[in-house]
């Protein structure tokens, strides 16, 4: 049961005499024992009038995901089963995070017929947003006390990494298609896989020719030198391996957003450039043991696993265990690969896993470590107005000589780093990639 307003309007109407005139007036008490007597009894008149909120049958219509940020519009269908005409107010058990507005839908169902009541979601926090019930308030017709039960009508959405940072990818697919020599802008250099075969001609590296086609060949029973050489292009299916870190420093907000969302930001932009590259792309998300895992995927279905498999993965308080990365990079793939990994490397105690681990991957792959800088600290090292702000200005300076010495040690384990705010990690790893595979270290 639940009181409206309108009930405790009717009750101030009979308290307005006695708090003005008090015991002045002879029987007033009684008089307001009378009212709130009566009072009651209307209530209780119009409870009984209400229609009973258990007569209704509750159906779902929502969308299966969402990108976080976006607006998606769902709604609950109510169907009133019994005799009387039902109106009152729905109110859904969304999560906050779920963004659900209205929060309560008024409605008003003739008896045994139905209606829809929408309502928009716009997520503010990735991963599954949930709802496990409704409540209902049927009001009376006099609308002083309702009747209010709360039923059972689960329901979920699946909030998506948002991507935004795919605004880049066209610009570095062209760079890409160039590399390639797809566009009239060629890039010199030999490759390194085989593509085919053909006779030899003056100016063609003789360490090119393939001496058993040679010998297989009859040409030189006929026209020609009969001597074949290999032709080479650059090397595609490379195996990209993207670690991205959960443990307690993703969980960490730069420029308002999770560390960790960054790190999917990063791993999207890099997964779809590299998968047009001809490559294969394998993502972990690991702290002590693996959160998420995509592996083998291609094309258009890279990106579907990869955003399925990372919204619902949330950071986790514990230290990341570095020296189970080597093992786990090994059970994917024996080949040379190039290895990034999604990581803090701001201060030397964070990163001493990190950097214990990185000799043993640097000796068997090519390893980019990708860390987020905070701008407010950037930031706080430039100013110098007053005495506070320069002691704020010798801690920036002191963290940012942190995060260099890590970097630089990252650097002599032979690992590179790539260090950018949150909104430009993403092409900055693009281009870091791209640079790699121009200088043939992929």
């Amino acid at each position: 049961m639940a009181i409206s307003g309108r009930f405790v309007a009717l009750l101030a109407v009979g308290l307005v005499p006695v708090v003005v005139f008090g015991a002045t007036i002879p029987g007033a008490y009684v008089a307001l024992a009378c009212w709130l007597v009566f009072a009651c009894a209307l209530g209780v008149i119009d409870l009984v009038a209400a229609s009973a909120p258990r007569a209704v049958l509750i159906e779902r219509m929502l969308p299966s995901r969402v990108r976080l940020g976006e607006t998606v519009a769902g709604g609950v269908i109510v169907t009133n089963t019994s005799r009387r005409r039902l109106h009152g107010t729905l109110r859904d058990g969304w999560q906050p995070s779920a963004g659900a507005a209205p929060s309560r839908s008024p409605f008003d169902i003739p008896a045994g017929e139905r209606r829809m009541l929408t309502f928009a979601l716009t997520p503010t926090r990735r991963g599954t947003r949930r709802t496990r019930f409704v409540v209902l308030r049927s009001r009376g017709p006099l609308g002083l006390w309702s009747r209010q039960v709360a039923l059972e009508a689960p329901g979920a959405l699946r909030v998506l990494p948002p991507f935004h940072s795919r605004k880049h990818l066209p610009s570095r697919l062209a760079q890409l298609r160039e590399l390639d020599g797809s566009t009239p802008v060629m890039v010199r250099g030999q490759g390194t896989e085989f593509d085919s075969l053909r006779e030899y001609v003056t100016g063609d590296d003789v360490r090119s020719i393939d001496w058993r086609a040679t010998a297989r060949s009859s040409a030189s029973v006929h026209d020609g030198s009969g001597i074949m050489v290999r032709t080479w292009r650059p090397e595609r299916d490379r195996r990209v391996v993207i670690v991205i870190d959960s443990g307690r420093t993703s969980a960490a907000r730069i420029a308002d957003e999770p560390r960790i969302d960054t790190a999917f930001e990063s791993a999207l932009l890099l997964a779809a450039l590299a998968d047009h590259g001809g490559d294969r792309i394998d993502v972990l998300v690991f702290d002590r043991r693996v959160r998420a895992r995509v592996v083998g995927a291609k094309g258009a279905d890279l990106l579907s696993r990869m955003v399925t498999s990372l919204a619902d993965v949330q950071p986790q308080l514990i230290e990341a265990d570095w020296t189970a990365v080597a093992a786990q990079v090994r059970a994917i793939t024996h080949r040379r690969a190039l290895v990034v990994l999604l990581t803090d490397a701001s201060t030397p105690g964070s990163s001493a896993g990190l950097l214990a681990a990185l000799p043993g991957l640097t000796r068997s792959h090519t390893v980019v470590v990708a860390t987020v800088t905070d701008p407010a600290v950037l930031e706080a090292a430039a100013q110098r107005a007053d005495v506070g702000s320069v002691y704020t200005a010798a801690a920036a300076e002191r963290a940012l000589l942190d995060a260099s010495r890590v970097a630089a040690a990252a650097r002599q384990l032979g690992a590179d780093v790539v260090t950018a705010p949150p909104a430009e990690l993403p092409p900055a790893l693009a281009d870091r990639y791209i640079a790699l595979k121009a200088s043939g270290r992929l």
